[in-house]
This record gives structure tokens, C-alpha cells and sequence, in this order.
């Protein structure tokens, strides 16, 4: 039997290990794809050096010492408590800006007085803690979770304000959904889900998400904007955010090719006292206009206000009318496929997934993911969910729970440090979040894009997910066209059965719901 061993062309059932970064980087050692992804990010952690050996003996995949160890699996997954705690900080720092956006977006349909900010501030931060906390604890993966970005606005101007529903009956849509999430979760259906999703729709779907994740840096940063003629165009570069930004960028990427450990932290941190010392107009003011660091006029410390108004206030017989139902379904759907899509996407950055893109635990993560939202809907914030923002302490070398745990724990403090989260502007965490983006589309190369029935799908999963500002979309239009091609190019028997199942409620759910 061959084993398809030639000059060009090296046994592509070797050892994958034995193959170099080098190698793995340029396609010219053929290995599977999940190998590929774990090996690649091992690289650029900083975890292996150029010839695929332990850079020191502390990251050296080793017996476990200690319960912590064990538990987490941390030395088997080749990671360290200290990799582990700088990834967690890293995370939480790409993330913390949804410490005060949550609350400016929801406030504008949620008011319980003069106090309603630092409410939801509140409700943010034990949101994000809890969720993030559990995932890491019980799941045991570093995936951090918060409210999510879109499904608040969603909550906010088109269910509330738009549709006239209270804030308390939407909350009990929000929490009928987790319910929904949890109980689809236990008998295994999002994991056959996932289990139905090709591999290189699962690539595209990481590739979609380091497009998605770029977009988000760019727009924050100023450098990519609306155009009314154009759609999008090309920010002022002089003003601070983008300047800034691209400062920022450079810095963090010369920082990552020379290997520098904490690249991506560093990164942050340097171009936030940067941001500090030349009076950069980046923080956002009291009125919106953008200001100087203000400095720390109430100190670093204060007491959280505790959500007294929001806390236990969902209205869940209110949202199980029938009038509501699809609104219930709305949020179902669209978390269902965001949250399903990014956690498979960050598994596969991550090298969770297996040789047939299985993930280990299935069943506990995406468990733990309706957990938190029905938690956020308790505490009284619109739906929780995994945040793609988990890539950069992904790419600092964060592989296990302890990431996860770490960056709940951080948002559990910042219910008292809050002020010093906010030291940190959007310009600075810009750059990581656009280096990520570049980093998580080394997974297209292993696309058969000469297969058109493969490559045309995932071109509409990567591309629709930053154009219409949604991972659910990209990874719906992604299974939709994918089963359709198969169908009418007679290849349907390709395709698993729970795919055309789960591809016929997505084209309902554009028809009837949207």
C-alpha cells in the first residue's frame, strides 16, 4: 500500500508532530486539519519553538501536580498556571468594554431611576462572572461569556422600543430561551448539530469568526466606518482612535514575531499608557464626545450598587403569550446559532476538536452557555453568551478552565475596580482583536476550494458573518447553500440528515421571523 510519500509531498500520515511550524504554515506537510490548528497555535503561543519542541520544561506536556492540574488538565494540554493566568487577563481586557456598553445600550430601554447605570453595570459584571466562571469550572474550557453584543440591541430598540414589549416580559423571553438552549443541550441535539457540520464548513466557521473579530477592531478603532454611498469606508486615520490603533498593532505584532511572551497583553498595556501619556482623545465622556483619560477622580475602588430594581424581575408567563412566541424563538435562534457557531469556532482554534471535529464535553459547554443566559435574565441583562473575544486569551497560550475562571474572577472584581477597567480604551484592545482576526484564518487553506459544493459555502460563512454583523448569519447561510448544492448536484447523500433538518428551520426562521 502507497503512503502517498513523494519529493514534493511527505507521508501525510506521519507523525504530525514531527512535522516543523514552518512546515504546517506553508501546507507542505499534509496532516489533519485539527493537528494543523493545535500545532499552530502552540507556535504562536509561544508554547513550541520554530522546530516544534518545548520551548522550557514548564510547558512541556508533563504528569499532572496537584488537583488543580489534574482537574483542569493543564499539563496535559501543554499549558501552565501562568500561561493560564495571562491568557484569563488577556481575555478580559479584549472584553471588559462590554462593562459599560451593555448598560449604555440596555439602559435606553430599561429605567428603574436615577441609579439604573450602576444597576446595570452591576448585572453586567455578575452576568459576565458567573458565565465565565461555570464554563471554565464545569466545562472546563477558556471560553469567557458575557451579554452579548446585538442580542442586546436586539432586546433594547427592536423588542422593547419596537415592539412596545416591557423590559420584564422580554427578560422572560430571554430566560425561556436558556431553558431552551439547556434542555436541547442535555439530549444532545446542539452536539449532533455540530457533529453534522463538516469539517470545512468548521474552518470557514473559524475564518468567519477572525473576520468578524477584525471588523470589530477596525470599526472600534475608527479605521473602518459607515459610508452611506459605499456602505463602509476608511476612517480619518488622524484622529487618535486610529493612529493610535495602528501604533498599537504594529507594536503588538513585532511583539508576536519575535515571540515575546504575553505579546498580545503587552500589546494592550503599552498602547494604553501610550493613550495615558500623549493625552489621546479615545475615553469615552460623560455626554458620548470622546475625551482624554479623565484620570481616576473617584478613585480606583467603590462599592458595586446592587441590582435591587433588575434582580428576579422577569416576567416569564408574560413572554409565553402567544403574541410573544416569536420573540422567544428570535432569541432562541439567533443565540442558538452565534453561540453554537463561536464555540465550535474557538474549540477549533484551540485544537479541542477531534479527527471527526468533535468536541470533547459537548454536551457540559453548550449546557453551561443557556446556564448563564437564563442566570442574565434572573439578574435581570439580556442574553449571556460565549464571547469570540475568548481567541486572543486563546492565542496567548489559554487552553484550559483556569482562562475562563480567570477572566470571571476579574469581572467579579471589577464590580469594585470598575474605574480601572476603564483605563483601558477601545483603541488599545483594537489591535488585538485585529491580529486574532488575522491569525484565525489560517484554517482556509485546508478548504477544498477546487470543490465547489465545498468552497462556495464556506466563502458565504466567512464573508456574510462581518457584512451583516452576525456569526448566527454567516453559519446559517453557510448550511442553507451548503445542503442545497449537495441536493441539486446529486450528492445528497453526503450530507447528514440532521443538517437538512436543522437547514429547514433556519429557511423558516428567515420566512416567518425575520
Amino acid at each position: 500500500m502507497s503512503d502517498n510519500t513523494t519529493p514534493d509531498r511527505p507521508n501525510r500520515f506521519a507523525d504530525p508532530h514531527s512535522a516543523s511550524p514552518e512546515q504546517l504554515d506553508t501546507g507542505t506537510y499534509d496532516t489533519s486539519r485539527t493537528e494543523v490548528a493545535a500545532q499552530q497555535a502552540r507556535h504562536r503561543a509561544g508554547i513550541i519553538d520554530d522546530d516544534g519542541r518545548p520551548i522550557t520544561p514548564a510547558t512541556e506536556p508533563r504528569e499532572p501536580k496537584g488537583f488543580l492540574d489534574r482537574y483542569f488538565g493543564i499539563s496535559e494540554a501543554g499549558s501552565s498556571i501562568p500561561i493560564e493566568l495571562r491568557a484569563g487577563l488577556t481575555t478580559f481586557l479584549t472584553m471588559s468594554y462590554i462593562i459599560f456598553v451593555n448598560p449604555s445600550v440596555l439602559g435606553n430601554a430599561i429605567d428603574v431611576g436615577p441609579t439604573t447605570f450602576a444597576q446595570l453595570l452591576s448585572v453586567t459584571c455578575l452576568a459576565a462572572a458567573f458565565g465565565s466562571i461555570i464554563m471554565g469550572v464545569i466545562a472546563r474550557y477558556p471560553f469567557a461569556q458575557a451579554p452579548g453584543m446585538g442580542l442586546n440591541a436586539f432586546f433594547a430598540f427592536t423588542v422593547v422600543l419596537g415592539m412596545g414589549v416591557a423590559w420584564q416580559t422580554a427578560l422572560g423571553a430571554v430566560f425561556i430561551s436558556g431553558v431552551l438552549f439547556v434542555v436541547l443541550s442535555l439530549i444532545g441535539a446542539r452536539k449532533a448539530i455540530v457533529q453534522g457540520i463538516p469539517m470545512g464548513l468548521k474552518l470557514a466557521i473559524t475564518a468567519g469568526i477572525g473576520t468578524f473579530l477584525a471588523l470589530l477592531g477596525l470599526r472600534t478603532a475608527g479605521i473602518v466606518v459607515a459610508n452611506e454611498a459605499t456602505l463602509v469606508g476608511l476612517g480619518d486615520l488622524k484622529a487618535p482612535g486610529a493612529w493610535l490603533a495602528l501604533i498599537g498593532l504594529i507594536v503588538t505584532a513585532v511583539l508576536m514575531q519575535l515571540r515575546v511572551t504575553g505579546a498580545i497583553l503587552w500589546g494592550i498595556l503599552i498602547t494604553s499608557i501610550l493613550a495615558i501619556v500623549t493625552r489621546a482623545q479615545v475615553y469615552s465622556g460623560a455626554d458620548g464626545a470622546m475625551i482624554a483619560f479623565p484620570g481616576f477622580t473617584d478613585g480606583v475602588v467603590g462599592m458595586p450598587v446592587w441590582p435591587a430594581d433588575l434582580f428576579g424581575q422577569m416576567d416569564i408567563m408574560g413572554a409565553l403569550g402567544l403574541g410573544l412566541l416569536s420573540v422567544v424563538f428570535t432569541f432562541f435562534f439567533v443565540d442558538f446559532f452565534d453561540a453554537t457557531g463561536t464555540l465550535t469556532g474557538l474549540a477549533h482554534r484551540s485544537g479541542y476538536l477531534d479527527e471527526k471535529g468533535d468536541m470533547p464535553r459537548a454536551k457540559t459547554v453548550f449546557s453551561m452557555d443557556g446556564l448563564a443566559a437564563m442566570f442574565g435574565a434572573w439578574m435581570g441583562t439580556s442574553t449571556t453568551t460565549a464571547y469570540v473575544e475568548s481567541a486572543s486569551g486563546i492565542e496567548e497560550g489559554g487552553r484550559t478552565g483556569v482562562t475562563a475562571t480567570v477572566t470571571g474572577l476579574l469581572f467579579a472584581l471589577a464590580l469594585f475596580i470598575w474605574p480601572l477597567a476603564g483605563a483601558i480604551p477601545g483603541a488599545a484592545t483594537a489591535p488585538a482583536l485585529i491580529l486574532v482576526g488575522a491569525l484565525m484564518m489560517d484554517g482556509i487553506r485546508h478548504i477544498d476550494w477546487d470543490e465547489v459544493a465545498e468552497g462556495v459555502p464556506a466563502f458565504l460563512t466567512i464573508i456574510v458573518m462581518p457584512l451583516t454583523f452576525s456569526i448566527a448569519n454567516g453559519v446559517s447561510i453557510g448550511i442553507i447553500s451548503y445542503c442545497l448544492i449537495k441536493v441539486l448536484t446529486g450528492k445528497a447523500k453526503e450530507v447528514h440528515w440532521i443538517l437538512y433538518i436543522v437547514a429547514l428551520l433556519l429557511v423558516a426562521r428567515y420566512i416567518w421571523l425575520v
